[in-house]
C-alpha cells in the first residue's frame, strides 16, 4: 500500500457551472489517508479547481468553500476561455512536477483512486471512465444512452489495443515538463475535440500514454435538448479542425467513405427532409439511440 513511486502530485480541476466541492472532499480525503500512510515528508499534494467564468453563481458560490481546505485553491476566472484554456491555466498555476487532471462533474467510484496513479510512474498515465446509474431511472436520458452504449468499447481491453486513439481528458494524469512542452491547443474555442488533438499531439512526439484500470465515475447526464446541442457544437469543431482529426474519429472516417461512393447527396436530402423531425425525437421524452447517430451524419454531412 505505501509503495507509491509518485511523492507529489497537483490535483486540477477544471470548473464550468457545477459545483464540485463533494469531488475535491473526496479527492481530499483519499490524499490525506496517503500522507498518513507513507508521511508528510514523502508525499505532498494540492487540488485546484478553476472556475471558467460560470454563469451559475449558486455553484460558483458553493464551490468558494474549496478555498477552507487545507492543500486546496479555487480560483475563479471572469470570462470563459474554453476547455483547452482553463487546462493550461491550471497547470500553470499548479507547484507539483505531476498533473491529475479530472473533469469537475464526475464522481471517484474506488477507495483507492489516487493511489493507483501514484503507484505508476510514466510520461501520461489514463484510467478511463464507468458510467455510473441505474437504467431503470436514466432510460430516457439520451446522454447516458449513448455513453453507456459506448461504454464496452472503452474497456481496459479496448484501450490498450489503440492508446492514442482512446484518450480523453476527464481523468489522465502526466508529468508537469511534458504537459508545458506542448500544452493543449487552444486554438479549439468551442465544445469538443481537445482531447483528441493533444492525444494526437502525444504520439506525434513519441510520448507514451499507459493505460491502467482506474476509472471516474461519470454520473451527471444533462438533459437531452443541452446534449444534442453539445453535439451540434461538436460537430461544427470536427468540420474546422477535421485535417487534424483525420484518422482519430470513427464519423469522419464514415464521411470520407461516403463521400468516395459519392452518397453524400443522399445523406444530405435525407437529413433537409427528415433532420427537423429526428431532432424532435432526440430532445423529446423518449429518444432513439440509433436515430442518433444518423443526426450526427446528417448534421455534419450538411455542414459542407
Amino acid at each position: 500500500m505505501n509503495e507509491i513511486k509518485i511523492n507529489e502530485l497537483s490535483v486540477l480541476l477544471p470548473s464550468y457551472n457545477n459545483c464540485c466541492v463533494e469531488l475535491v472532499a473526496a479527492l481530499k480525503r483519499q490524499a490525506d489517508d496517503i500522507v498518513g500512510i507513507v508521511g508528510t515528508g514523502n508525499f505532498r499534494y494540492e487540488i485546484i479547481v478553476a472556475d471558467d467564468g460560470s454563469a451559475d453563481m449558486e455553484a460558483v458560490s458553493k464551490n468558494a468553500a474549496v478555498d477552507e481546505m487545507e492543500n486546496c485553491r479555487y480560483v475563479r476566472r471572469e470570462r470563459n476561455t474554453g476547455r483547452s484554456a482553463i487546462r493550461n491555466f491550471l497547470a500553470e498555476c499548479s507547484r507539483y512536477g505531476y498533473l491529475l487532471f479530472i473533469d469537475s462533474d464526475l464522481e471517484v467510484v474506488s477507495d483507492d483512486f489516487l493511489m493507483r496513479y501514484l503507484k505508476r510512474e510514466a510520461d501520461v498515465v489514463y484510467g478511463g471512465v464507468r458510467i455510473v446509474g441505474e437504467r431503470s431511472l436514466l432510460g430516457n436520458n439520451l446522454r447516458y444512452l449513448y455513453e453507456k452504449e459506448a461504454e464496452p468499447r472503452h474497456t481496459i481491453e479496448k484501450r490498450l489495443q489503440s492508446p492514442y486513439k482512446d484518450f480523453h481528458t476527464a481523468n489522465f494524469m502526466i508529468k508537469k515538463v511534458v504537459f508545458l512542452e506542448k500544452p493543449f491547443t487552444e486554438k479549439i474555442k468551442k465544445y469538443g475535440y481537445e482531447d483528441v488533438l493533444f492525444g494526437k499531439s502525444l504520439k506525434d512526439r513519441g510520448v507514451g500514454i499507459l493505460q491502467i484500470d482506474n476509472p471516474i465515475g461519470f454520473t451527471k447526464f444533462e438533459g437531452n435538448g443541452e446534449f444534442v446541442a453539445k453535439t451540434e457544437e461538436s460537430l461544427r469543431t470536427l468540420m474546422l479542425f477535421a485535417d487534424d482529426i483525420k484518422g482519430y474519429n470513427s464519423l469522419l472516417a464514415l464521411y470520407e467513405r461516403l463521400k468516395s461512393c459519392r452518397l453524400l447527396p443522399l445523406v444530405r436530402l435525407w437529413h433537409r427532409m427528415f433532420g427537423g423531425m429526428e431532432r424532435r425525437n432526440l430532445t423529446g421524452s423518449s429518444p432513439c439511440l440509433r436515430l442518433f447517430n444518423i443526426y450526427r451524419l446528417g448534421y455534419f454531412a450538411c455542414l459542407h
